[in-house]
């Protein structure tokens, strides 16, 4: 069967050929137009995606013909209407050949837009054609996803008689591309030539030859210049051939490059021999060839020939001969004779479905013969409708069944001619034997539609005028002559005109199709007895689906009152629904409502329960029962009345009570009458309400309860300890609380009472021993950044000592202490963390404990782990010295000292300070102590108060001393004597004494300076030197040097150096020279231009500048006036001075700028003046200096000026 073809091909087959392709008929045979080098067919081009193509070419190139060595245009056309950019278009010859790279001599490309048209014209010039030119072509254009194409056909005919000559150059011609064939020789473009060709004359060129001493990149250029379009094929055999020629000993005259021969021709190879006594061999394609009535050799003296009679396309092959050791080869192509028609196609005309035979004859027999419709090749292939049939000469094209579209131009050709015929189809007339009848059916039922018509062609189906297509649902039929439509089960949209179409044939057979159904109401989404439930005040709109053809009347009534189509309540009827709408519902409209429909195939009616349903009535306010500190405990009452629905829940909202937004605190429906608010800011007011929630929707709130604010108690205090205790008072400290609320902090509540009871006991027997005698806290207890341990005598209540992180552990009382017991210490709120207990009997034990204070209440207390024992303890002294402080410690002069001596010791210990034995003089040195530590300090050190100070700590009997070394450094003073000791050739020694004053710090070196009398000026020679003699060494003869020293310790250089008395003079040996004494040159001079201002002209708006040079000295001051006028602060000037170069620039100059610029320098010795005028051309009237916000004053200046100037030029 043929393969689809598609829409775009069939209107190429079906379409006439045009002009150029039709030629003059001569003995039957015509030239042969698609035998093309390197081309593809026109079936090939199409096989591009359709689906890119759009229609771009407003007009295609069209095929043409011309002779040999003329001239022909190709125009394509692109209309750039919805273009935003050129589009992209490319030439082919055949399917692969682009012709833009070819472009030269013969081939030219132009491309123009008209702008008034908006088309872009694409032209393609063929300039004095070649009869190898001939072929299909092809033009592409395409614009970004947009894709359009066209081939066409070029006909080069021949315009002599000449009998052609074998050329290489035709005989490397392409048969196809991509083919096993591919790049083999191919001998039809040479014998489908019937006619002699004149060739025009041209100098023979040797393409062999050009092609063996060209570089490989002009293989491709020299192809095309000479028409050889199988260049692969041409450079296999090149490669074969292309070897060095050398000069051969063997042969005198060796073969040519290639022979050609036509088949069941005679070739002649000849050789001729140097040496007639070599042994000759002849060889095919490597096997040595042996005589035999085909292949004779022949001897003519040195000549040796071999010829090869009745040629045939296995003779096609390589040869060479080999004499001795050497060997000479070439080429022979065989070409087929022209295949001729001898009997031509005959004009056929036909009826669709009946059998075509085409017939032709040719020359030979089994000949290669091309079929044509319509230009377009046809192929052999087993799914083609066309069947190609060849018995001996006679070659037959048969159709099967014709068909309307097979109308075309059928065309044989051959290599030596070509025939063609047209092929009529028409239809046969046709007749209706059974025609479709109208039908009317129940819904459901079967559609059955038939009809017969006379001829057994297809044919379409129609309803209502739109295409109907076979589907699980229509069924179509069609056996020979009689066509069905079926549809098993009808719907309503069944109904309609239906109509039958045979194809190809202008006429219809109608018919009607009615569908009826009686009335339904679907009330499958109403609940239990049809009941509707609507909110009061709401809407309802109740829509019923209905069915039924033709459409039912529907009627809405309830009692003995009908609903009419307005008013509050109402119904609506649409074709497939009906609709009940209750514009504001009340409770009186409940009840039962009837609904009734009726159409001519029936009745449906039914009832409809409305029940009209509401929210509930709000709660009563709550009440907050209970406050903490962020949260509280609020109830409230059921709603009175529930709406009609049973209450499902509340939702619980609250607010600030000085804020106007509501949050609500539960997502979820609180079952219960009671509800816990939690995460509120403490001590902020707070207001809650109530919504009450059944099966219809949330109530109003309920009325705000009371304000209420969430207060709490803070934490108690934290680290309670001992501070000091004496024989009647003990003072206790504390540290706030860790948390404290927002009620914030009143103050602190101190209770204590006498020990009576035994302390509790601890399982933790690491903590509380109640039976030992000493209890010994865990190490690295911390406080205050200091660790101890502390001893516990708990028989004797020894507990000062105590200080642990224990005690920040206990809240609860470690001992049984009544609450009546308890007394407190200060009747009215203290707000300090220290708090002494007065009037305390000595030796007595008392228990602690301090509670704090807020709004909310006291918090819960802290107590001391351990009984008090009011006795004062004795705490031996300890001075605590710095690691920095026990070495000598060092400042400079003028620094600030401040040492911190932390020591410890109780009770009420006492400092003293000594400075080298003597008591410390308190003007020059603040001391300054407390009960933990001493500090010195000295506002601006001086080397004075450098020295040793003894720090000495008493308490009672007991002290402890400490030493500390302060040194006040400062830099040295220079060394006392600098001497030179001896001068010997380019050396000076040196010598001196070490400074009197060392600033305190010993002397770390010296650094030693040397200056040349004439300049003074000074260069480090030595630095960190340590000795206190130097050799200076590498001086400069003829010179004259002074040297000084400084001294170095850690705070630097000395202020001042030692310089030399006498100077070194490092003299030559033999004669002093003297030196001549000169007076020094005067080099004043008054101000003198060197170049004059010049006289400018500007142009208005352009900035323009003004130069000149000067000399003076002193450097002369320059000013600059105009029109004798001091140029000061003025933006529009600028003024520059480099160098004596006098630059003024002009910032946009206007007319009023013009004028006599003057140029002053002036100094102590004199002054001078330059001068020169500038004119600003482009003057403005005096509407435009006014607009400009010109002064007047300066507007009337320049008037005054300008007007001279028109009087002059006049």
């Amino acid at each position: 069967m043929p393969e689809p073809t598609t829409k775009a091909e069939t209107e190429v087959e079906n379409a006439p050929p045009p002009p150029e392709q039709k030629a003059p008929q001569d003995g039957g045979t015509e030239k042969g137009k698609v035998w093309s080098i390197g081309e593809g067919t026109p079936e090939e081009t199409e096989k591009r995606d359709d689906s890119q193509r759009s229609t771009l070419f407003i007009e295609k190139p069209q095929s043409g013909s011309v002779s040999v060595g003329g001239n022909i245009t190709f125009i394509a056309k692109v209309e750039a209407k919805d273009l935003l950019r050129k589009p992209n278009v490319k030439w082919f010859k055949g399917k692969w050949m682009d012709l833009a790279s070819k472009a030269g001599k013969h081939l030219q490309l132009k491309e123009s837009f008209e702008r008034h048209t908006k088309i872009h014209t694409f032209e393609m010039h063929i300039i004095q054609a070649k009869e190898n030119y001939a072929g299909n072509y092809r033009c592409e254009v395409s614009y970004k996803d947009k894709f359009d194409s066209c081939s066409f056909d070029l006909e080069v005919t021949e315009s002599s008689q000449a009998a052609p000559s074998i050329d290489i150059r035709s005989a490397f011609k392409r048969s196809g591309d991509g083919q096993d064939d591919a790049g083999e020789l191919d001998f039809s473009g040479l014998l489908k030539r019937r006619e002699v060709k004149q060739q025009e004359e041209e100098p023979e060129v040797d393409v062999w030859e050009l092609l063996k001493n060209a570089n490989p990149s002009e293989y491709e250029k020299i192809a095309f210049q000479y028409g050889i379009t199988d260049l692969r094929g041409m450079l296999k055999r090149l490669k074969r051939m292309r070897r060095e020629v050398k000069k051969s000993a063997a042969f005198a005259k060796g073969l040519d490059p290639a022979y050609q021969v036509d088949k069941g021709g005679k070739v002649r190879f000849m050789v001729e021999l140097a040496d007639p006594t070599v042994e000759l061999k002849w060889y095919k394609n490597g096997q040595e060839i042996r005589p035999s009535a085909k292949y004779i050799f022949e001897h003519k003296g040195n000549q040796r020939i071999l010829f090869i009679n009745n040629c045939t396309m296995t003779d096609d092959a390589r040869y060479y001969v080999t004499a001795g050791d050497e060997k000479c080869s070439t080429e022979l192509f065989v070409r087929d004779p022209p295949i001729l028609v001898t009997k031509g196609l005959e004009d056929t005309n036909t009826y669709v479905g009946e059998r075509v035979e085409l017939s032709c004859e040719v020359s030979e027999d089994d000949a290669n013969v091309k079929w044509f419709k319509n230009g377009v090749e046809l192929t052999n292939e087993p799914k083609s409708r066309y069947r190609i049939k060849v018995e001996g000469k006679k070659h037959t094209l048969i159709i099967e069944e014709a068909a309307k579209n097979d109308t075309a131009t059928y065309s044989v050709m051959t290599t030596g001619g070509q025939s063609e015929a047209k092929l009529a189809v028409d239809l046969r007339p046709l007749k209706i034997s059974l025609a479709l009848e109208d039908q009317t059916v129940r819904l459901g039922q079967e559609i059955h539609l038939k009809c017969e018509i006379s001829e057994n062609v297809e044919g379409k189906w129609y309803k209502n005028g739109q295409l109907v297509e076979a589907s699980d649902r229509v069924k179509l039929y069609h056996k020979g002559r009689i066509h069905r439509f079926i549809i098993a089960s009808s719907a309503v949209d069944d109904e309609g005109e239906y109509m039958f179409v045979p194809d190809a044939y202008n006429i219809n057979i109608p018919c009607k199709v009615h569908v009826v159904d009686p009335p339904k109401l679907h009330l499958d989404g109403l609940g239990e007895n049809n009941t509707v439930t609507v909110v009061a005040g709401s809407k309802l709109r109740l829509e019923i689906p209905i069915t039924g053809e033709p459409t039912p009347k529907v009627m809405w009534s309830k009692g003995d009152k009908w609903i009419t189509d307005s008013g509050r309540i109402r119904a609506e009827t649409y074709p497939d629904s009906s609709c009940l709408v209750i514009d504001t519902a009340e409770r009186e409209d409940s009840g039962p409502f009837r609904i009734t429909l009726k159409n001519e195939a029936g009745e449906d009616t039914a009832l409809i329960n409305i029940k009209v349903v509401d929210v509930p009535d709000p709660p009563q306010a709550p009440n907050v029962t209970e406050v903490g500190e962020d949260w509280c405990v609020m109830t409230w009452e059921p709603p009175a009345n529930d709406g009609g629905s049973p209450i499902l829940g509340y939702f619980i909202e609250r607010k600030k009570k000085q804020s106007s937004r509501w949050m609500r605190l539960n997502f979820e429906l609180c079952k219960e009458t009671t509800f816990e608010p939690k995460k509120m800011i403490e001590g902020v007011a707070y207001e809650v309400r109530v919504f009450a929630v059944n099966a219809i929707g949330i109530s109003k709130p309920s009325m705000p309860s009371k304000s209420f604010v969430p207060l709490a108690v803070t934490s108690p205090p934290t680290l309670l300890a001992v501070d000091g205790v004496t024989d009647t008072s003990v003072t206790m400290k504390w540290r706030p609380p860790d948390h404290i609320g927002a009620a914030g902090l009143d103050g602190y509540v101190i209770e204590y009472c006498f020990e009576g009871n035994r302390f509790k006991t601890y399982e933790d027997t690491t903590k509380w021993q109640p039976s030992l005698s000493f209890y010994c806290s865990p190490p690295q207890l911390k406080y205050n950044g200091y660790s101890w341990v502390s001893l516990i005598n708990l028989n004797d209540g020894f507990s000062q000592g105590l200080s642990t992180d224990l005690v920040d552990e206990i809240v609860e009382p470690p001992y049984n202490v009544a609450a009546d017991e308890w007394i407190v210490a200060n009747p009215e709120l203290t707000d300090k963390t220290k708090f002494t207990i007065n009037g305390l009997p000595t030796g007595s034990k008392i228990l602690v404990r301090v509670k704090a204070v807020n709004a909310a209440g006291e918090s819960e207390p802290r107590y001391h782990p351990q009984p008090i024992l009011v006795k004062e303890v004795i705490e031996p002294p300890k001075i605590r010295l710095p690691r920095h402080l026990k070495q000598t410690y060092t400042r400079r002069v003028g620094e600030t000292v401040n040492l911190v001596i932390p020591f410890q010791g109780k009770p009420r210990a006492k400092v003293s300070w000594k400075k080298n034995g003597t008591p410390i003089d308190k003007n020059q040195i603040n001391i300054r102590n407390t009960e933990n530590d001493t500090i010195i300090f000295i506002r601006k050190a001086e080397r004075g108060h450098s020295g040793q100070y003894d720090m000495k700590v008493k308490v009672e009997n007991l002290e402890d001393k400490a030493t500390i070394d302060i040194q006040i450094v400062d830099r040295p003073g220079p060394p006392e004597v600098v001497m030179i000791e001896d001068v010997w050739g380019e050396n000076v020694n040196l010598s001196w004494k070490p400074p009197k004053d060392d600033g305190n710090a010993a002397i770390t070196g010296y650094t030693i300076q040397k200056a040349d009398k004439k300049s003074m000026e000074w260069f480090t020679v030595l630095e960190h030197y340590h000795r206190t003699s130097a050799t200076i060494n590498e001086l400069v003869i003829g010179n004259e040097y002074y040297f000084r020293i400084f001294a170095e310790n850690m705070c630097g250089l000395s202020e001042d150096a030692t310089m030399t008395k006498e100077s070194a003079l490092i003299a030559k040996d033999g004669k002093v020279y003297k030196y001549p004494v000169y007076d020094d040159f005067d080099f004043s001079e008054r101000p003198l231009f060197t170049q004059p201002l010049v006289n400018t002209f500007a142009v208005a708006g352009y900035n323009a500048t003004l130069n000149c040079s000067v000399r003076g000295n002193p450097k002369p001051k320059i000013t600059w006036m105009k029109n004798k006028v001091i140029i000061m602060n003025d933006p529009r000037y600028r003024m520059f001075s480099n160098q004596g170069v006098c630059t003024l620039e002009i910032r946009k100059p206007s007319p009023y700028d013009g004028g006599t610029y003057t140029c002053r320098a002036v100094n102590e010795l004199g002054e001078a003046e330059v001068d020169c005028k500038l004119e600003v051309k482009g003057g403005l009237s005096l509407f435009r200096l006014l607009m400009d916000g010109v002064p007047p004053h300066v507007i009337d200046s320049y008037m005054r000026e300008v007007q001279p100037d028109k009087t002059e030029g006049k």
